[in-house]
């Protein structure tokens, strides 16, 4: 995924108010929207770089978006989080996915399960189709390779690993796949400490016969792309 026009660069004073952000440009000082809902637990980095898109779209009141930025670690992310689809979405047509490889059709935001939930992906192949649930990732930690997610508790994202495993108890194929928007991770793991009732439902998904991969990123300012397959700890 490059991001066309260039993204351009500031360095972060604060983020405010969940969506809003503060930032030093060369031509001053300027507010952008952040796109990412979590609590963007150790991405936060006041006075480190970050990289925003612009849009002309004159409906809108604030025209830049947060796109990547340094984390207090050195690692660069990406922190838009509805970038996340898109690239697991680049990945499967490029067959980067294996696990995923040889569909015939992919569609978008399928209604599915009994709590009225929206896949985010349902591939179609001869004789069967694949539910797909995709989590953004980009809690990491100083000095260690491994990420986790979520960085905040998220009832949604238990709901997801309810409805993917009534899909696998039917004998279903249902898959969640981690993109892990940090550049320097190697493995995924559910926070138990920040939200005990997710990684417990991780555990039953599991069980039931949910396929949890990952896969990470490459980023840099010019481009993100999902490249390599991660492992997921217990």
């Amino acid at each position: 995924m490059r991001f066309d026009p260039p993204l351009e660069e500031g360095r972060l004073v604060k983020r405010y108010k969940r969506f809003f952000a503060d930032i030093e440009t060369a031509s001053g000082p300027l507010t952008i929207h952040c796109p990412n809902t979590g609590s963007m637990l150790n991405c936060l980095n006041p006075g480190g770089r970050v990289w925003f898109s612009r849009s002309d779209d004159p409906k809108r009141k604030l025209k830049g978006t947060w796109e990547l930025g340094e984390t207090p670690h050195g690692r660069l992310a990406c922190l838009n989080t509805g970038r996340a689809n898109g690239l697991v979405e680049e990945a499967l047509r490029a067959g980067v996915i294996g696990e995923l490889a040889g569909f015939t059709e992919l569609k978008r935001e399928v209604r599915y399960g009994e709590e009225n939930s929206r896949a985010d992906f349902r591939l179609d192949y001869p004789g069967e189709s694949v539910f797909v649930e995709v989590k953004s990732v980009t809690l990491g930690f100083a000095g260690s390779p491994v990420a986790a997610f979520p960085d905040a508790v998220t009832t949604r994202g238990a709901k997801h690993l309810r409805e993917l495993a009534a899909l696998a108890r039917q004998g279903m194929r249902a898959v969640l796949v981690y993109c892990v928007n940090l550049n320097g991770i190697e493995a995924v793991r559910a926070a138990e400490e920040i939200d005990p009732a997710y990684a417990a439902a991780l555990r039953e998904a599991k069980a039931a016969g949910v396929e949890v991969l990952a896969y990470g990123v490459d980023i840099t300012p010019e481009e993100v792309r999902l490249l390599r397959r991660l492992d997921v700890l217990e």
